[in-house]
């Protein structure tokens, strides 16, 4: 972790009229990011994107009004850090423990065009064991648009680092009886809500009317969705991933989270980008993955 003085550190990294520290809820620290076209609030805790917001438009990410904000939990919201694995492990945080650990923050970087990046680093932690066999660095820059990049480097001079990675992103959508998703079409999927039944996408586009569960496999294309109620396109471009996630928890299982409201499942729908279940990533020694996935919207014409 870094020995430098807390208040000492923010005040060297700090961007004035760009970049800020403040204390956010649960006392976490969190990072506030102002460029010419949008704005964005990041956690330490999990390296958490937890809001994204172009002037004039609404929030670009979703964030529910009961999410946790303690150490131990992930937010529910934003873009949690899916690694290294996905889904659920016995003995073990779902999802891996990367959204649940604080990362350091490494550098921050004005670009000539008015964008702003910062790279956080996730440290050493025992459920990694010791020493952790690989490094990850997550860039986060900021614009008119929102790009992030996890890096993560296979430490080991010999054995190979068996992983998954998934950026599990929550978007806000107005309705989501009105919302459609584009770009799956042909896409082979597993239906966690049918005990993982195998099938392929028949539909041009995807509509949420109950719980949809969805790893979509082997496939890199962009996505996008498409919000009549706030006359929005959001599209999900995304590279060094061949798994595309859908998910929406409906109504049942909504009243069964205690960190999400139960009908906050109608504004929002996760379209994650990353590598899981049969799309795993299996890195040689010493070499290194970049998942990378740019996040824009445009008025739905």
């Amino acid at each position: 972790m870094n020995t430098e003085n807390s208040a000492d550190w923010q005040k060297r990294l700090e961007i004035p009229g760009r970049v800020s520290f403040l204390e956010g809820q649960g006392d976490l620290s969190v990072i506030n990011v102002n460029t010419e076209w949008s704005t964005a609030e990041i956690f330490l805790h999990g390296g958490h994107v937890a809001q994204f917001q172009k002037r004039n438009e609404p929030p670009l990410l979703f964030l529910s009004q009961f999410s946790r904000y303690d150490q131990g939990h992930s937010i529910r919201g934003g873009i949690p850090i899916i690694l290294p694995w996905f889904g659920a492990r016995d003995g073990q945080p779902s999802h891996g423990y990367a959204r649940i650990k604080d990362w350091d923050l490494k550098e921050i970087c004005s670009s000539v065009n008015g964008g702003t990046s910062l790279r956080f680093q996730l440290p050493d932690y025992p459920e990694a064991g010791s020493p952790m066999p690989f490094s990850a660095d997550y860039l986060v820059t900021v614009s008119d648009t929102l790009e992030l990049q996890l890096v993560v480097t296979n430490k080991s001079s010999e054995e190979n680092l068996v992983f998954e990675n998934c950026l599990h992103t929550y978007f806000a959508v107005g309705d989501i009886a009105a919302v459609t998703i584009a770009g799956l079409k042909g896409a082979v999927y597993e239906d966690k809500v049918e005990d993982f039944a195998q099938k392929t996408e028949a539909d041009d586009v995807i509509r949420v009317g109950s719980e949809v569960d969805r790893v979509y496999l082997d496939t890199t294309a962009p996505v996008e969705i498409l919000d009549p109620s706030l006359g929005r396109k959001i599209r999900v471009e995304k590279d060094g991933s061949a798994s595309t996630v859908v998910w929406n928890p409906w109504i049942a299982k909504a009243r069964q989270m205690p960190d999400f409201g139960n009908d906050e499942y109608l504004q929002m729908v996760c379209v994650e980008s990353g590598n899981v279940a049969r799309n795993k990533l299996i890195l040689p020694p010493g070499k290194t993955s970049v998942l990378t996935v740019r996040l824009s919207s445009a008025p739905l014409g």
